[in-house]
């Protein structure tokens, strides 16, 4: 038997989710919803089990994932209890019951906590540059030696514990199955979802979501594409023509298509950008400031003045420690890699079930 939580609606504001407790259990938001179906109650289940504290049902659902935030549940509420806002606090919440190490959930609760991350990893830095007595090159050497490192360390000591802890409360508890067949037949579902997010266009088809889906496309897009052509290209070091050109082709979409989500979140322009999280500006603006950094970066190799404006390959460096070791394995970065295999998840769980 379930039992309930009576605290949990206190812990769950702290992670974002506003006014839940108004709802009366009318059902709008999921005769609105384009995601409900009679097996999927989208996001009436979540809703009711957040009012009663049912835990170990939410920590144990995939619902949340799937839900792409369109907003409509949110603007038809009568009670504006905002169930969407509801929907992505959960969101954080099970990033912060997947992480073992504890620190998603004290960073996503605290933004004193955020500070001092980000002001340990500029204490460090500038412990390493005042006493290290490193010359420009070595300095972007051992930084390209760190975005190296960085992407295998925390992948393989953070991101995949948590993403196994994620499929055995989702996908072990419930069905107890490691069928290998059904995991390779549903594996084109994680690939589709975690470069496409193609769900996205399933909430609804007005102008303003398509367009932020193409955005979000491109971003990613644009991401993988830079952390490719700096990490393994070694952009700022090469001569190629071709890498060059990239480079500053994918950095300039990062750092563009950052901007206009600010502006997005700053003008509240949809029902997604009404409430604001910190990790949401985190991820946003570090993204921007590693975008237009890079590409300064760069320009400045090209012109042979990198010696003379050093600091701002110090910045991108800050910016890039940063965003490797606190916003990928702890902040809202993770919602990409724990959606698109929540995706994958929940084929596993339907191709299992006796039903298909």
């Amino acid at each position: 038997m379930a039992r309930p939580d009576l605290k949990f609606g206190k812990k769950l504001k702290k992670y974002g989710a506003v006014d839940f407790n108004a709802c009366y259990n009318c059902g709008t938001c999921t005769a609105v919803c384009a995601l409900a179906s009679e097996t999927d109650s989208f996001p009436r289940e979540m809703v009711r089990y957040s009012v009663l504290g049912l835990d170990e049902e939410i920590k144990g659902s995939l619902k949340p994932w799937l839900c792409y935030y369109c907003g409509e549940c949110s603007t038809y509420c009568p009670q504006e209890a905002q169930p969407g806002e509801l929907m992505m606090s959960l969101r954080r919440y099970l990033i912060s019951r997947y992480d073992w190490t504890g620190l998603s959930g004290l960073l996503c609760r605290s933004l004193a906590a955020y500070a001092a991350a980000f002001l340990a990893v500029v204490a460090g830095l500038m412990g390493l540059f005042f006493f290290s007595g490193w010359g420009q090159k070595e300095w972007m050497h051992y930084g390209h030696l760190f975005e190296m490192a960085a992407i295998g360390g925390v992948f393989a000591f953070i991101l995949l514990p948590n993403i196994v802890r994620m499929w055995y409360f989702t996908v072990w508890k419930r069905k107890k199955t490691l069928r290998m067949k059904t995991y390779l037949l549903a594996l084109p579902e994680l690939l589709l979802h975690m470069f496409t997010q193609k769900r996205t266009l399933s909430c609804n088809d007005e102008r303003d979501n398509t367009l932020w889906w193409f955005e979000h496309l491109v971003l990613v897009l644009g991401y993988l594409g830079l952390l490719f052509a700096t990490v393994f290209l070694d952009w700022f070091a090469s001569t190629h023509p071709v890498v060059v050109a990239a480079g500053y082709v994918l950095s300039a979409v990062v750092f563009v298509v950052t901007f206009d989500f600010v502006i997005r979140r700053i003008r509240k322009r949809s029902e997604k950008s009404v409430f604001s999280h910190p990790s949401d500006w985190f991820f946003v603006i570090w993204l921007f400031l590693m975008g237009i950094s890079a590409f300064g970066v760069r320009l400045l190799v090209d012109l042979g003045a990198l010696a003379g404006h050093f600091w701002l390959y110090l910045l991108h460096l800050t910016v890039l420690v940063q965003w490797a070791l606190i916003i990928v394995p702890f902040g809202k970065w993770t919602h990409f890699l724990y959606r698109s295999f929540a995706m994958y998840f929940d084929r596993i769980v339907k191709m299992e079930s006796p039903a298909a």
